[in-house]
């Protein structure tokens, strides 16, 4: 018995090295020169997973592997389809015999959704943690809450995600009144958020840069840049910047940040008075950077909801996004309107002169 006893020690012994080994050891995330955690760098949110969860899923938050591999499967079908030279007289909403998805379908149909080459929202199903997820929104339906009862509207001049209405005057009155991202002043997205979405189409990259005293996010839609000060205060001289007053601090190896201020026209599922952001940021390997937000308005919803999902590394660079080199569409937008309104007033005077007659 003794004897078996100091050859199961003896082996136990033996072996410990290579068990100690085999347990996968912490990331150690790492340092800037100025000593931060480092999550700087270009990075990619594109993905097959959508904001919101397809209501048939129900509370299921997470897909199974066949699921997500027959959804990154069928991507790749859409893709080698979409990448086909178009017949000019197929159907816009089945090109190339495919059923033309409506996110694509939203990105301009005739004007740039036909083809697959025009766009990229992503490959893969997001994973958290190694989880294909249903949705980003992580509340139990994958759903934004409902408001509360009795919740201020918006009304005015409002562009959720830089759609929606336009302003109170009239669509085609002047340039202003047109939205904010069709004139290229921000993206016509969320992409650059609070809270950062990817939008569906394409451009969902960027470029994170650290410095000691700030953190700074370039979008890649329509060059968007946040800047986060670092251990600073929210302003208090009432004005609402684009993308918010957002202030940053280090709480180990996660970078927390908190938006206020947020200006109405963009406003957030219907709330931005009130409206605070927090996300967090935590690298958690070298091509993975989570991606944690949470969203409170006490006006509008009984408490704090959000989600999470994970960037990946971009295997390039940000090149500039030239929104308005060669557009036109503003100057043909107004102009049409302008012989419309001609049209109408020549059938108006030609209508009073027979009445008279």
């Amino acid at each position: 018995m003794l004897r078996t006893l100091k050859v199961t020690t003896v082996v136990v012994a033996l072996l410990a090295p290579f068990a100690a080994a085999a347990q996968p050891a912490a990331y150690k995330v790492p340092h800037t020169v100025n000593g931060q955690p480092d999550i700087g760098g270009f990075w990619s949110s594109s993905t097959l997973t959508p904001m919101t969860r397809d209501r048939r899923l129900g509370d299921r938050l997470v897909f199974t592997p066949a699921e997500a591999k027959a959804l990154e499967a069928d991507e790749v079908a859409q893709a080698v389809a979409g990448d086909k030279p178009t017949d000019p007289n197929a159907p816009v909403n089945a090109p190339n015999g495919l059923e033309l998805k409506p996110s694509f379908a939203a990105a301009g149909g005739d004007v740039g959704g036909y083809n697959r080459g025009w766009l990229d929202a992503g490959h893969s199903v997001m994973r958290v943690a190694g989880q294909p997820r249903t949705s980003l929104i992580t509340t139990k339906d994958g759903q934004v809450p409902p408001r509360k009862s009795g919740s201020a509207s918006l009304g005015g001049y409002v562009e959720e995600a830089g759609e929606g209405s336009r302003g109170p005057l009239g669509s085609m009155d002047n340039p202003e009144n047109r939205g904010v991202g069709e004139r290229c002043i921000i993206g016509f997205g969320r992409n650059a958020g609070p809270p950062m979405f990817p939008n569906g189409f394409y451009n969902n990259n960027y470029n994170i840069v650290q410095t000691k005293d700030a953190v700074a996010i370039e979008v890649e839609m329509v060059h968007d840049t946040r800047v986060v000060r670092l251990n600073s205060k929210h302003r208090t001289d009432g004005l609402r910047p684009w993308f918010g007053d957002s202030i940053g601090w280090w709480e180990g190896d996660t970078l927390v940040v908190e938006t206020t201020n947020v200006p109405q026209v963009q406003a957030f599922a219907g709330s931005w008075k009130d409206l605070k952001i927090i996300e967090r940021f935590t690298r958690t390997a070298n091509d993975r950077l989570r991606y944690v937000f949470s969203i409170s308005d006490p006006t509008s919803w009984a408490e704090p909801w959000g989600g999470e999902y994970e960037f990946s590394p971009l295997h390039g660079i940000l090149y500039e996004y030239a929104c308005h080199e060669g557009n036109y569409a503003l100057p043909g937008i107004l102009a049409g309107a302008r012989a419309q309104e001609r049209e109408s007033g020549h059938a108006a005077v030609a209508k009073t002169a027979g009445a008279s007659n």
